[in-house]
């Protein structure tokens, strides 16, 4: 708290003082008291509320201080309250209480909304596993069954298949720490499952896959690993326009991580959208000339990277082609086999 502002909060105070000083020695002069006896009578009343003034300052400031460095020690502001101790004064006792009180307003509405979004995750996650029942079936009826206007249908089952799970690992993507397991992986191995989930679409599209140097041992979640990875292959086939394509998988180990890169010579993407390819729902120009970008699978594969302890970064060129690089750190200090 400023000595400033907290002198202008009291000027009336002092402009008061200043005045009932001056009466008092208009007052003793007629009276015939000794001028050193109303010196000394104005400089003790001075004194005394100077000193009444400094002490409330200190207090004040020492009170704010105190509020400040709890709110900067606290990750969650709102719970200020609770390591407030209780004020002596009847001001400062009732600005307790109200924040005390709006604090417990504050939880009560998270406590309501957090149960309200664990019932949301649990519906979705039941609608998933739920829905996927129907699809294995007409899978199976369109291979029974197989012919041309089937295997149309079953490549959209593919894509609501793919969009399902998405929505599933969506739904799980902010507590992955309770879902997780870190193993010692092959990285080629990954990246070969990764590969075959996609080979329909890859071979369809008639891209070349390359694959370099990737035999690295690394330490991070199977299941979510290969996700980030699907839909980072995903992407790649979603923006191809040239006659020969090609996605390549190059390995690469520096001083703390093993770092995979995938590398596509699709349409590319300017420097407006690669600063924007992490945001949630951000699809850009080329968005809007490949209809099927729905934004979420680049934000999902951040989100989880984070989550996991991965790193990933991208790079572009417009017309030439996107590289995404995952950064798998060299430590084993989370290992559970």
């Amino acid at each position: 708290m400023k000595l400033r502002s907290f002198l202008n909060e009291r000027l009336g105070f002092l402009i008061g003082n200043v005045l009932l000083v001056l009466f008092m020695i208009i007052l003793f002069s007629s009276l015939k008291v000794d001028t050193y006896a109303i010196i000394l009578i104005s400089s003790l009343f001075i004194l005394l509320n100077l000193s009444l003034l400094f002490y409330e300052y200190r207090s004040k400031s020492a009170f704010i201080k105190e509020l400040n460095e709890n709110l900067d020690g606290l990750e969650a502001k709102y719970l200020l309250s609770e390591l407030m101790n209780k004020p002596s004064k009847d001001e400062d006792y009732a600005i307790y209480n109200i924040l005390k009180e709006c604090n417990k307003a504050m939880n009560d509405n998270i406590a309501k909304i957090e149960l309200e979004n664990k019932d949301y995750k649990e519906f979705i996650e039941l609608w998933v596993h739920e829905v996927k029942t129907p699809i294995a079936s007409s899978k199976l009826i369109i291979e029974n069954y197989r012919n041309q206007i089937l295997t149309s249908i079953e490549e959209d089952i593919n894509k609501i298949e793919e969009y399902i799970e998405q929505a599933l690992f969506y739904a799980r993507s902010s507590a992955v720490e309770k879902d997780f397991i870190i193993k010692t992986l092959n990285l080629e191995d990954l990246v070969n499952t990764s590969i075959k989930r996609s080979s329909i679409q890859l071979i369809e599209k008639y891209i070349k896959v390359k694959k370099d140097n990737l035999n690295y041992q690394i330490y991070t979640d199977n299941k979510w690993a290969d996700f980030i990875l699907h839909q980072i292959i995903s992407n790649s086939i979603k923006y191809f326009d040239k006659a020969h394509k090609y996605l390549c998988f190059t390995g690469e180990e520096l001083a703390e991580d093993i770092v995979l890169h995938i590398s596509d010579n699709g349409i590319g993407m300017d420097e407006k959208a690669l600063l924007k390819a992490f945001d949630k729902g951000y699809t850009g120009e080329n968005g809007r000339m490949f209809k099927e970008s729905t934004g979420i699978g680049l934000y999902l594969c951040k989100k989880l990277c984070n989550k996991l302890g991965l790193g990933i970064t991208l790079s572009s060129t417009l017309g030439e082609g996107t590289t995404v690089s995952i950064l798998f750190p060299k430590n084993k200090m989370m290992i559970f086999e």
